[in-house]
């Protein structure tokens, strides 16, 4: 009698931020699909998905190893990227988070981890190739806002491959996301009443919506793709087609007008987000998406239908240089909005004035 080989046990996954947004998304597929024994859902608080095993801990506690001991596959989506963070206490959740998760899955014996940043590190810039290789150098420009947190969770990436050769870690690159619940500097520049550009450069502009992130993940997860992957809609759109499909009008101004007062804005508290990461709105980084190309895997949004649904996701918001203005302030005409954009710097030297007075 010739022995039958033994199916190979199916691996036991965990998700970390699963009681909400793009964690509690990938728990909803994960609970249905056929490749793993168990679905394990880690967060600070219970969620809705019942067919998951939950453990209720927050990922930054030490004693997390002892959580996920029976782990063969961890995919971490707990983090807090909010455009009106502070960005001191973001950037130490963060790195807190991401830090625990990898010496806990080490010391845990977890075979594979998963991490989410964007494809933001490779850094927008006017000369850059569109498209970007995945293997481009990581170019972006360390700051105080989320690129720069994407970027130290790189770094510890890189020193954790060094420290435990015995872990694989796989690290998903989104482009610009986009879906129900997204709030980034790039969905909000779309309540804009004007589409900010920079005189000399033609942003392109690719998304990746939630639903194909959730997919990557998946397959991330299985092992499916391995390394770095970059995930989004296949191609990209022009301005002017993102013009034509959004109704929204471009102003153009000179870069060195736009990101200085971005920056003085940013220093006074004004605006949210640093002006670097404007440069994401005007110029392309725009990415090749082909480890999951090569894994069969295939986006089910194209970008004008992800644009699309950014638009209808604005619900009459009103945003300029990322600051998201109250509602009585929301009625500015398009021309209102150049003209709040170009006449910031009256607004600098007013606020420096009332600091000088005594």
């Amino acid at each position: 009698m010739v022995p039958t080989s033994k199916r190979p046990r199916q691996p036991v996954v965990a998700v970390t931020g699963a009681a909400s947004g793009i964690g509690r998304e990938l728990l909803a597929r994960l609970v249905t699909a056929a490749d793993f024994r168990r679905v394990v859902a880690i967060d600070e608080q219970r969620g809705d998905v019942q067919e998951a095993t939950w453990r209720v801990i927050d990922v930054r506690d030490p004693l997390l190893a002892n959580r996920i001991s029976d782990i063969d596959v961890l995919v971490h989506l707990a983090g807090d990227y909010a455009v009106d963070s502070d960005p001191a206490e973001r950037r130490a959740y963060n790195l807190r988070a991401a830090q625990t998760v990898l010496t806990a899955s080490a010391a845990a014996r977890v075979r594979r981890v998963v991490l989410v940043t964007s494809a933001m590190v490779y850094g927008a810039a006017p000369e850059n190739d569109v498209p970007l290789p995945e293997d481009s150098p990581v170019a972006a420009e360390p700051d105080t806002g989320v690129v720069g947190d994407y970027l130290e969770i790189e770094a510890l990436v890189r020193r954790s491959l060094r420290s435990h050769p015995g872990l694989e870690v796989t690290v998903l690159r989104p482009a610009a996301v986009v879906g129900p619940g997204v709030d980034t500097v790039i969905t909000r520049h779309f309540e804009s009443p004007r589409l900010l550009t920079v005189k000399g450069c033609t942003p392109r502009w690719q998304f990746c919506h939630v639903d194909d992130l959730v997919s990557a993940l998946e397959l991330a997860a299985r092992g499916v793709v391995t390394g770095v992957a970059a995930v989004g809609s296949d191609g990209w759109l022009e301005q002017e087609q993102v013009e034509e499909l959004s109704g929204i009008r471009r102003f153009e101004l000179p870069a060195g007008l736009t990101f200085g007062t971005a920056q003085r804005l940013h220093r006074l508290g004004i605006t949210p987000a640093p002006a670097t990461d404007l440069h994401y709105v005007v110029y392309p980084w725009v990415v090749d998406c082909t480890a999951l190309r090569e894994a069969g895997w295939k986006p089910a949004w194209s970008n004008e239908a992800a644009l699309e649904q950014v638009l209808e996701l604005r619900e009459n918001r009103t945003t300029v240089v990322g600051r998201r203005l109250p509602v009585k302030e929301a009625t500015l005409t398009a021309a209102g909005a150049t003209v709040a954009v170009i006449g910031t710097a009256a607004i600098v030297r007013q606020v420096r004035k009332k600091r000088r007075l005594p």
